[in-house]
């Protein structure tokens, strides 16, 4: 095995593969390179909607070039037959004489059977090389198989004393221009966006990307128990253009559940918990529904929510510099807490400027 070489190649197909977050939900975003002879000859991440396969485009790029070829791709190849055939055996019917992969699949339909596909036909399979990177980008699709709910990233803007809004509720704008580009290019990565019902009612959003040329847009989702939020907004003008998903509790009123589901918009009851949706069954429905990658931009009670149940994989924090002092409306709601043993601790990634603004990336700490 050349060590060099490997890296090189396996992370030019992680580099593909990110190329596909946000659009291939239900299915992972996976990268896939082929190389014969030290040259690439077919390259592939996968398509929106989750087909075709980056193994498929990658072979069908390189043709009869992939005979005697290795392939580096960013997850183990699936085994099962559904709607297309198993990339395994396309990667075998190809004549590929090596296969490396970053990451297995824990999904009960592949789970080590891709593997085992390539190796009984007598590929040479290498594993587990920039596993670390690859777990991280997949941890979207991983969440979803392992624990039946989307990764969450929670996105908070705060002046330095840690208000969203004036005691008034003006809000617009704490940050500057590139940390509000900088959160439509977190949306593109994403399956979907999520703001509570407050938010939606008094912010007024779009939750589109704009700015950036993208063509796909995320779904959009709000968390409104009594599903009592402005027929006339944004959103509600836009559900059947984009899609807007609706999380509420069974005492939504009947002609609310009428109004939006006539304006295109697709409505998921769940349980009530101590008078507010449940975030753990409210995320539990959207991963039965195939999302992966959820990117939550408030407000203060559902971040709170989340933060509480330990539902917030990640916090995208954009700090502004300006005070705006106690008497403006704080980033969080309470999170009932007497003891800081028991407040919710997250890990720093990252911290960088963005334009006048600074902006920390934290992990939930495992």
């Amino acid at each position: 095995m050349n060590i060099p070489d490997d890296l090189r190649h396996m992370r030019h197909a992680l580099s593909l593969a990110a190329r596909g977050l946000g659009r291939t939900w239900p299915n992972p975003a996976v990268g896939c390179v082929i190389v014969r002879d030290g040259r690439v000859v077919g390259r592939g991440w996968t398509q929106p909607g989750g087909r075709p396969h980056a193994e498929v485009v990658a072979l069908r790029q390189a043709g009869e070039a992939a005979r005697g070829a290795t392939a580096y791709v960013t997850l183990e190849p699936c085994s099962h037959h559904g709607k297309t055939p198993p990339c395994s055996e396309a990667l075998i019917a190809a004549g590929l004489s090596r296969v490396v992969v970053a990451l297995g699949d824990p999904d009960p339909r592949v789970n080590g059977r891709g593997f085992e596909i390539l190796q009984d036909a007598g590929v040479d399979v290498v594993t587990g090389l920039c596993e670390d990177e690859a777990r991280k980008q997949q941890q979207g699709f991983l969440s979803k198989v392992t624990l039946g709910r989307p990764m969450v990233t929670l996105k908070l803007a705060m002046s330095w004393d840690g208000r969203i809004a004036t005691s008034s509720g003006e809000s617009q704008w704490i940050t500057g221009p590139m940390a509000r580009r900088r959160v439509h290019a977190m949306r593109a990565s994403h399956d979907a966006v999520l703001v509570g019902g407050g938010t939606a009612r008094a912010d007024d959003p779009t939750l589109t990307i704009r700015g950036l040329g993208v063509a796909h847009q995320p779904v959009r989702l709000v968390m409104s128990r009594r599903l009592d939020l402005p027929l006339d907004s944004h959103l509600a003008h836009t559900a059947g253009e984009v899609p807007v998903w609706i999380l509420h509790g069974s005492d939504a009123a009947p002609e609310r559940v009428s109004a939006w589901t006539g304006l295109g918009a697709e409505l998921i009851e769940v349980p009530v918990t101590q008078g507010q949706l449940d975030a753990e069954a409210a995320l539990q429905a959207l991963g039965a529904r195939g999302l992966t990658r959820v990117f939550c931009e408030g407000g203060g009670a559902l971040a709170a929510s989340l933060l509480s149940a330990g539902l917030a994989d990640h916090v995208v924090l954009f700090t502004a510099g300006l005070g705006i002092g106690a008497e403006g409306r704080p980033g969080l709601g309470a999170l009932g807490l007497d003891r800081l043993a028991d407040a919710p601790r997250y890990r720093l990634e990252k911290i960088e400027r963005v334009g006048p603004d600074a902006l920390s990336l934290w992990s939930k700490l495992s």
